[in-house]
């Protein structure tokens, strides 16, 4: 199991260590939604095992729409009454015995292929399933509410700019199949504004980089996924296009760090981006440097129609990080760490399974 590995542990530990202001956070309860992906998984780990280093434990519940996933994902927490798995889909009204501190709300399709097959799904649990969350908790008077959004609302750069600044609006084509996800991002931040403005929520909204990480689901279709796995699987790293897409990367690690550091110094309504200027890297590097790992190469290969279709059309997405800097916040791993211990952790977690 991903939460007995040594390397993911430390990983844990040092998220804990670097959260210099527990003060908000123990004691208070947690709603996950969307809490067996790629980030949620991993900030529940983080709560729970920071929940051994105090007396003031925090009260996790971890929502999803599969039953047997969450299980799967958190068998040996469902024991612990600091933690409950709630089966409920975002899209529908939340349970109302749910009476928590703070929510995160990331629940999403978020690989190329799952925009492509259920974009009806991608909009909705963006639009609905936010709607959902900000009735709720405006029902149950929670604390704050994070908003998980995108880099992918600033569409393609118009050439104007050499990063993404939170002001920013770049250009999206929203008559289009793949508009789905960065338009549903968007209008979910205006639900936002309109629940702070109308029942005075408190709401944060951080946008995220792309991001990968050992809790990374093995039929995600990202690119980054997908060399990752290669890794893995000490194969040579498949690049679909000519790889000069230069975008903003994201350890797991990172990400979890910085929403939890916004939880507690973030202020209502304002959007962050997430990211560290070193995880900057054009395509092709990021596959380099995952094939020099195994002294592999890269190969270039086309994708199908239908993966194709659920391509991102950004060829430069970079975040622009100061606001989040200024307040305080700094990436606690380097790139070759995060991708070294990714890569290492999932063959870990490979050799166990076999």
């Amino acid at each position: 199991m991903l939460i007995d590995n040594d390397i993911y542990r430390s990983d844990l530990q040092r998220v804990i260590d670097a959260q210099k202001d527990w003060s908000q956070i123990e004691g208070h309860s947690f709603l996950i939604i969307g809490a067996s992906g790629m980030i949620g998984s991993f900030l529940v780990d983080v709560l729970m095992q920071r929940n051994q280093l105090t007396d003031t434990p925090i009260q996790v519940y971890a929502m999803g729409r599969s039953k047997q996933h969450l299980k799967d994902r958190f068998g040996s927490y469902l024991n612990d009454n600091n933690f409950q798995l709630v089966v409920a889909d975002v899209t529908q009204p939340l349970p109302d015995n749910l009476q928590v501190d703070y929510i995160f709300h990331g629940a999403s399709n978020t690989h190329p292929r799952a925009y492509a097959t259920d974009p009806i799904g991608t909009i909705m649990t963006n639009l609905k399933g936010t709607e959902q969350v900000l009735e709720h908790a405006a029902r149950v008077k929670t604390k704050r509410v994070l908003f998980l959004s995108s880099v992918e609302i600033y569409g393609e750069n118009r050439g104007d700019i050499d990063k993404f600044s939170e002001d920013y609006c770049g250009y999206i084509d929203c008559n289009t199949l793949r508009a789905g996800y960065p338009e549903g991002k968007r209008v979910s931040e205006s639900l936002c504004q309109a629940y702070i403005a109308k029942y005075g929520l408190d709401v944060v909204i951080p946008r995220i980089c792309r991001t990968f990480g050992p809790t990374m689901k093995l039929d995600d279709s990202k690119a980054s996924s997908q060399f990752i796995l290669k890794a893995v699987h000490n194969e040579d790293i498949v690049l679909k296009s000519e790889g000069t897409q230069y975008y903003s990367y994201g350890y797991v690690a990172d990400i979890v760090s910085a929403l939890l550091f916004i939880l507690v110094k973030g202020e209502n309504g304002a959007a962050y981006n997430i990211g560290s200027e070193q995880f900057d890297l054009y395509l092709k590097d990021l596959a380099g440097e995952l094939a020099a790992m195994n002294d592999k190469k890269v190969v270039f290969d086309l994708p199908d129609a239908t993966e194709a279709a659920g391509f991102s059309k950004a060829t430069t997405a970079i975040l622009d990080t100061k606001k989040l800097n200024q307040l305080g916040w700094r990436s606690i791993f380097d790139v070759s760490t995060a991708l070294d211990h990714t890569v290492q952790i999932l063959k870990d977690e490979l050799k166990e399974n076999a």
